[in-house]
């Protein structure tokens, strides 16, 4: 054990700040003994590059070399992440989508279901899948099937609705307050996801 702890520490500080390929360790090593003439790496002059990639896998090395960075959450600008306010004119849409369960042989169908707070107007529509590429198309055809001005859009916080394209649609529909869930509030978009099990 001790052996292999001053191998991976040698391994770690001097050869694998860049991580290099195990057959170029070895080389450097091999010449580091015989041509340098460095009394380190003698006993490391001999090692295989399979043994370099051994090391490398273990917890002892990936102690000293693996750097973890977490995931920066980005900051997406369209829609103040509120409970959407109950109005007493229509024109304020909610949104949702329903996703049809997978066979064995092929994928299911994405619905996009959009509704008005007041009147109950729904409408949906099916995509192919739930990605930006896919559902924007339908989602401009379902808001130009409303009889009225849209003044209000509120959905979750799905990427389908959460988008640069999502928001040039509704800033040229002027829709004038946009919406998404907050975390953990299921109650947000209730209407809607109510209305999804008739889907």
């Amino acid at each position: 054990m001790r052996s292999t702890m001053q191998k991976v520490e040698r391994l770690t500080l001097e050869q694998m700040r860049q991580y290099r390929p195990s057959g170029v360790v070895r080389r450097i090593l091999w010449r580091e003994d015989t041509v340098c003439h460095k009394g380190a790496s003698q006993r490391l002059a001999s090692i295989s590059s399979s043994h370099i990639c051994n090391l490398r896998r273990g917890a002892a090395y990936r102690q000293h070399r693996v750097h973890h960075t977490q995931t920066r959450a980005r900051a997406v600008g369209l829609g103040e992440r509120r409970k959407p306010a109950q109005r007493s004119q229509s024109g304020y849409l909610r949104a949702g989508t329903v996703h049809r369960g997978d066979t064995s042989t092929r994928q299911g169908l994405c619905h996009i279901c959009v509704a008005d707070a007041l009147t109950q107007w729904q409408i949906v529509g099916c995509c192919q899948t739930i990605s930006e590429s896919h559902s924007v198309p339908i989602l401009e055809v379902l808001l130009h099937q409303f009889p009225f001005r849209i003044q209000g859009f509120h959905s979750d916080n799905g990427s389908e609705f959460i988008n640069d394209r999502v928001e040039k649609l509704l800033h040229k529909l002027l829709a004038g307050e946009v919406t998404k869930s907050r975390a953990h509030r299921t109650s947000d978009n209730a209407l809607v996801e109510g209305k999804n099990g008739a889907v």
